[in-house]
């Protein structure tokens, strides 16, 4: 009788545990199936198919870098189109106030990004994602020995500044301001490569522009930099707007700029950190 007690209870262990192992390999089978599931729907939902033209207002003085950053883009969603309209910030604003067809606006200054949104033509709020300050770009070799702001109120230089309702003039006049000085240009321009177009043409003997301008023109112009430029540091912001045909690419394109990758683009320019 003892015996057989125990055969029949070995016999009902081994059952339990034949049945265990069988429910371990279910779960485990339902759990993996589960897991590519989740990581399939996860990677779908993180990765969507961008195609179409993304149309891109922005300042003149990005125009070096948002044009390679339009490239990587291009080349990382094949199907897609970038389109710029570099220019001076307030005349950008303006354009998109009044009905011109964008997705993302990229502007020099706070104040000009507001002309945007104060009409509530923005999606979310606009993020600074880098910042810039002005240099004096003279001719090269610097021939008139300018070595200063207050250099360039000498009688018989000719000077170009950009437009007081650009960004670049703005911060100009802020940076005249903060050492005392009054400075009246040959021409007022509406953009900072127009200023800088005119010492590289020789119209001019130097202009106040920004850094990243001076280095992305390379050996045609020489900098000069002055302490009171960093009492005028210019924040860009960039935001999505209301009525973008193209959302959905747009949000990537910010997305890159404000990437590792796109602050690597826009440092190297001579961007500074937001």
């Amino acid at each position: 009788m003892k015996t057989r007690s125990v055969r029949r209870t070995r016999r009902i262990l081994q059952l339990a545990g034949a049945g265990a192992t069988a429910l371990m390999v279910l779960s485990a089978c339902s759990s993996s199936s589960d897991s590519k599931d989740s990581a399939s729907g996860a990677s779908g939902a993180a990765s969507p198919k961008l195609s179409g033209n993304v149309t891109v207002f922005a300042a003149a003085s990005l125009k070096e870098s948002f044009t390679t950053l339009g490239e990587e883009f291009e080349k990382d969603h094949p199907g897609t189109k970038v389109s710029f309209n570099f220019g001076g910030s307030d005349t950008l604003a303006a354009s998109i106030t009044g009905g011109a067809p964008a997705d993302v606006f990229a502007a020099a200054s706070p104040k000009t990004m507001a002309i945007v949104t104060d009409k509530k033509d923005a999606s979310g709020t606009p993020a600074t994602f880098v910042r810039n300050q002005l240099e004096i770009a003279t001719l090269p070799g610097n021939p008139h020995k300018v070595a200063s702001l207050k250099d360039l109120t000498e009688s018989g230089l000719k000077v170009v500044l950009c437009d007081k309702t650009v960004p670049c003039g703005a911060a100009a006049q802020k940076a005249l301001d903060a050492a005392r000085l009054k400075l009246t240009p040959v021409s007022y321009e509406q953009d900072v490569k127009s200023a800088l177009n005119k010492v590289e043409l020789k119209e001019a003997d130097a202009a106040v522009v920004y850094k990243t301008d001076v280095k992305s023109a390379g050996g045609t112009v020489e900098g000069v930099e002055f302490p009171e430029s960093a009492k005028a540091i210019n924040d860009y912001p960039i935001v999505l707007l209301k009525n973008a045909p193209n959302a959905a690419a747009a949000k990537a394109f910010i997305a890159l700029v404000r990437s590792a990758e796109g602050q690597k683009v826009l440092g190297e320019a001579g961007f500074l950190k937001p």
